[in-house]
Formats: C-alpha cells, structure tokens, sequence
C-alpha cells in the first residue's frame, strides 16, 4: 500500500468509517430503487413498489402461509397482471395459462422451463418428475404415463374400492355403539388416500385405516411440506444455500432425511417382491432400455413425489368438498339425493357407473375451483427469446406464473367467485339461467396446463369420485360449529388444513327428502 493512503486510513475514525458506509449504502439503495420503479423492463407493469425493489416481501407472504391471498389482494388492486417482485410478473387469465405452461410451436420457440430458484432438490440429490429439466421430464413422464393411464387405472380399480371400502368399514364399526357422533372427515380422508397411494407406489399401504391412526412417516411427510417452504426462500438465496443447515432446525432435517429414506427402503421391498401387480413399480420396470429407463435415485425421488402428489392433495379436495357441501345444504342435499337414488346397493358403485352422475361431476369441479388443492403459483422463466404473454412482450429471464387462487377467485373469470354453486358446469342449467353465460370456463385448469400438467389427474378423479359416492351413499353428515371457518386456511405450496368436524350417522342408501325440508 503506498505511504500516503496509510495516513488516509490512519486519520479516519471508526465513525467516519461507519458514516461513509451508511451513506454508500443509502446512495446504492437509492439508486437502486429508482431504477427498479422505474427504468427496469419490467417498471410498466403495476404493482406494489416494495415488490419491485425486492423479492423479501413475497417471501414473508410465503414463509407467513399468506401469498396465496396477498396475491390475489394484489391483482384486485392492480388487475390481470402484477409485478411481484423485482423480477417477476404473476397473471389471471386464460390466456396467460396457454402462452407460459403450454406447448410452443412455432420455430424458435422454446418451452418455458421452471423457474430453478424456487424448487429446491430432494435428500438424495436427485430430481424428481415435478423439478426434472425438461429432457428429463419427458422421459420420466413417457413411463410414468404407463402406471397413470386409463388402461391402467382399470387395472387398479379394485385397489381404489379396497381402500374406499375400507373407509366406510371404519366408520361403521364407529357407529356401531352411537346413531351419530363426531369425527375429524379430514383426518379419516388422508388415512384412505395415503394407504392407496403407498399402495400404488410401494406395493403396500401405511395401515393408517387398519390402525385408525398416522403412519409415523405420513406425520412426517405433512411437516416436510412446511419445510419445503423455508427451503424454497432460503434456496431463493444462492449466498445462503450453505447456510441451511444452520438456519432450518436440525430437528426438521432430520425427518425430512428420514422419510426419504422410509421412501428408499419401501422401493427396496417392492423391487425384491417378484410380482406383476398393477402398482406404479411395475410400469416403471417394464420400460427397461438403456436410454428411456429410470435409475434407482430417479425411482426413489419419484415415488417419495408421488406419494406426497397423490395423496396430500387428494385428501385436501375431499376435505374442501365435504366442507363446502355441508356448508351449502341445498347442494348437499341434491348430491346426496343423485347418488342414492342412482344406486339401490352399494356393490353398483363403480367407476363406469359414478361418471355418469352430473352432479356428482359439477359438484367436484366447483371444489376445484373454489378450494384448488394447490393454490401456490407455479414459476417458469421466459426463454432467451422472449415472448409475448397477454399481449405484451416480456424479456427473457423474467419469472412468470399464474396464480391459481386469483385466478379461479375472479370476478372477470367467474360470476359470483366465491359462492359455492355447481350449477354453473352444468350446460344445460346454465343455457336455461343465464348466470354463468360469461364464465372464462378456460381460465379453469385445476391441474396445471400444457407438457407439464398433472400426470395423475385421471386417478385423482377417479379416486374423489368413488370415495365421495361411497362414503355420501352409507352416511349423512352435518357440520360441527367449531369447523363453521375451517376454510381460512394458510398454505405452504398444499394447505395447512385444520380438523373438519363433523357429526356423522348412518344411511345406507336411505334418502328421505321430507326430513330435510
């Protein structure tokens, strides 16, 4: 160091050294912001100005379980698109749906691949289908559509009635002592869909059924969604990724790393089990060529996804169903009137039989729309080329999403959004009301749009569908006051469902209107 600046540095104290910085930093965080409002290529897009300087508030919103209805305040402010954050826009039209999760076919064009600072890697290092790069995601996706497709969900038919069977068993021995009493729905839902889906996945169920009771992994799985959230803004963060051992509980490592290990030690079972049944496994080995098949980590990370995928959001849309039937008795009862006055015994309950119910079918759409079992937003980045999304042009590298709640909780997509009204997907009861005329029933993609929608969506509804006949055939049901507010929820990418109380009795198939008049 030359002599001179030794004197310079030797004559300022540690206050001018202190002042100095405060001013540096006050001038960059000026500067900053002023470019970020209003020179940045995103600056003619409305939004909160906090959100354009910085990305900390949506990630309080995150860590606070509140984005989902932040955002949506925000585009009721603001309109069809909002800036988020300093790089980022987040729509509620159909159109968005088409122009960032759909297929790009015009030479040059590239699909818009998922935003990598959102979703961090599983235990294992590996990624799974729903965080694989986009090669990847085809060839995981071409074998797992074997073990998702409806080919094979005939085939798994009799697996899904073992398990809704099993439900309506439960809750009979229940009653088998009490004309009624109450139960935690929500809890019995995610017993019947955990066992299936570890069915389907490993060849064997958790036995939360059989036992009435958590599998202690299942516990697990449902804090690691809660996990997945602080990884996700930590992961936001590249600086701090080393860190996260240190800032995340050691405690919730722990069981993050001990369910994806139960998960390596199911696959393990099943692979030893030489057997053709139509669990997901089996699809998954048949398909055994050198350039297409899975690795061992890739079938590991998969079934852990799958598990969690399949069951957790199942489980949400039944609980969400149940609560706003029960909250809407009119509509309660119309359901519960198509379906016992369909079937005389519960052995004609099946798949063919239960498609064909309308209302039955309304009354899971509406579900999905006002009670979407994912209301996070789904990232993905605009391609080097840039495109054009709801008729402006948007630079490459942006981070782009739909918000599934604003979306399906609009006003300029749905009439009367946060009313609970199935009739609005019936054709025929719309052309004879007129109310729903001008729904934007596109705007309505529950399971994603494009190359990467929901690959289970089939056996999702076949599975809400069966339960839903089954259980609503056997039981009437009524809910309890403490559950009167169970919808205002947070989420963590799923919901953070509290118990759904309800007072249940037998019915078996009877239907008498008179007594609900």
């Amino acid at each position: 160091m030359a002599p001179w600046l030794h004197g310079v540095f030797d004559s300022l104290t540690f206050s001018a050294m202190l002042t100095w910085g405060i001013l540096l930093g006050s001038i960059y965080l000026t500067v900053h912001s002023i470019y970020a409002i209003y020179f940045h290529p995103l600056s003619r897009y409305p939004g909160p100005k906090i959100a354009a300087i910085s990305p900390i508030a949506l990630l309080v919103w995150e860590i606070r379980g509140k984005v989902h209805s932040k955002v949506k305040d925000l585009h009721d402010r603001y309109g069809d698109v909002v800036r988020i954050g300093p790089n980022a826009l987040v729509y509620r039209t159909p159109q968005a749906w088409k122009e960032i999760y759909g297929h790009r076919t015009k030479k040059g064009q590239r699909t818009f691949p998922k935003d990598p600072s959102v979703y961090a890697p599983l235990p294992n290092g590996v990624n799974a289908i729903i965080t694989a790069t986009e090669s990847d995601h085809i060839r995981m996706r071409r074998l797992l559509a074997h073990a998702l497709s409806d080919r094979a969900l005939r085939e798994q038919e009799p697996l899904l009635h073992l398990y809704a069977d099993l439900l309506v068993q439960k809750l009979r021995e229940k009653l088998d002592h009490s004309h009624s009493m109450v139960i935690d729905i929500a809890r019995w839902y995610n017993y019947t869909t955990f066992d299936l889906i570890g069915d389907l996945a490993f060849g064997e169920p958790f036995h939360c059924l059989k036992d009435s009771k958590y599998h202690w992994w299942v516990s697990i799985i449902l804090d690691a969604v809660k996990l997945s959230v602080y990884l996700r803004v930590l992961w936001f963060f590249p600086f701090l990724r080393p860190l996260t051992r240190l800032l995340v509980p050691s405690y919730l490592h722990q069981r993050r790393e001990a369910s994806f290990q139960l998960s390596v030690e199911k696959v393990n079972r099943r692979l030893h089990r030489q057997t053709n049944r139509p669990d997901f496994i089996s699809y998954i080995l048949r398909h055994k060529d050198e350039e297409s098949r899975m690795s061992r980590d890739e079938i590991d990370a998969n079934a852990a996804t799958l598990v969690l995928a399949g069951s957790e959001t199942t489980a949400a849309l039944l609980s969400g169903c149940t609560f706003y039937l029960l909250k809407n008795p009119h509509v309660y009862r119309r359901l519960v009137s198509e379906i016992r006055s369909k079937f005389q015994h519960p052995s004609e309950i099946r798949l063919s039989s239960i498609a064909t119910l309308p209302y039955l079918n309304a009354v899971l759409e509406e579900s999905l729309r006002i009670y979407p079992p994912i209301p996070a937003m789904l990232p993905r980045l605009v391609p080097e080329e840039g495109a054009m999304i709801n008729g402006e042009y948007v630079p490459a590298g942006t981070s782009v999403s739909i918000s599934v709640w604003s979306t399906f909780h609009s006003s300029t997509n749905f009439h009367d959004p946060q009313s609970f009204i199935p009739e609005r997907w019936l054709a025929h009861e719309e052309e004879t009301n007129g109310r729903f005329a001008m729904d934007k029933k596109e705007a309505f993609q529950p399971f994603s749009y494009g190359p990467r929608n929901c690959l289970g969506q089939h056996l999702a509804n076949a599975e809400m569908r069966l339960i839903l006949a089954k259980v609503f055939w056997h039981f009437d049901m009524e809910l309890c006051p403490e559950s009167e507010d169970w919808a205002d929820q947070e989420s963590y990418n799923l919901w953070s469902r509290p118990p759904l109380k309800v007072t249940i009795s037998r019915a078996d198939g009877r239907y008498e209107e008179d007594s609900w008049v």
